[in-house]
């Protein structure tokens, strides 16, 4: 059975410094604990810095003895990460888990999986071969991925987030609707009023 008690005090730790480290964790709907969505920035120095990522999370029942099931719903070019189907290649959220980890450090480990890819540890081949071959084409690549799909939507998501957060409405609500939406602000103002 999850914790709930535990995941609404890793939501709160996880807002207190959200300013600083830009990583987010809010739930995906209005009355469920189970679906989050988690966000993380670029790390600096990398392909992916300027990007903001968006990764859904999904607590299983044995929660937090069971890992977090993550995946990048931002589409994202990294040997570690299917740039298919956002899956995540990484020890902790596999055998590696441990209770005392928490949400917010799990996503703060995909942050650091951005900086220092293992190729050889692929979730996607194609990319591993990329970087370890022609490692400028794959960053250039990661770039472009970053442009095209981190940065314009993110933000310009980030920046709705905001507004109508301002107009009083509740945060994770604004999220959940302005992603069923597709981002169609005027819409999801229908929706709240």
């Amino acid at each position: 059975m999850i914790d709930f008690a535990r995941v609404q005090k890793e939501l709160v730790e996880c807002s207190k410094d959200a300013e600083g480290s830009g990583i987010r964790v809010v739930p995906k709907g209005d009355t469920s604990l189970v679906l989050l969505l988690g966000t993380i920035p670029g790390p600096v120095g990398t392909p992916y810095e300027g990007g903001v990522f968006q990764i859904d999370i999904t607590l299983p029942d044995g929660y937090p003895f069971e890992p977090p099931k993550m995946r990048f719903t931002t589409k994202v070019w990294h040997p570690n990460i299917s740039s298919q189907s956002g899956a995540i290649c990484l020890d902790i959220l596999k055998d590696q888990w441990s209770p005392a980890l928490t949400l917010k450090t799990a996503l703060l480990s995909v942050q650091a999986l951005l900086s220092a890819p293992q190729p050889d540890d692929p979730q996607d081949a194609v990319v591993a071969q990329q970087y370890l071959k022609d490692y400028q084409t794959f960053v250039n690549t990661a770039r472009y991925w970053t442009e095209s799909f981190a940065k314009v939507s993110s933000r310009g998501i980030e920046d709705k987030v905001q507004k109508l957060v301002e107009m009083g409405f509740p945060e994770a609500q604004v999220r959940s609707i302005l992603e069923s939406v597709g981002g169609d602000e005027n819409l999801a103002l229908e929706r709240l009023l």
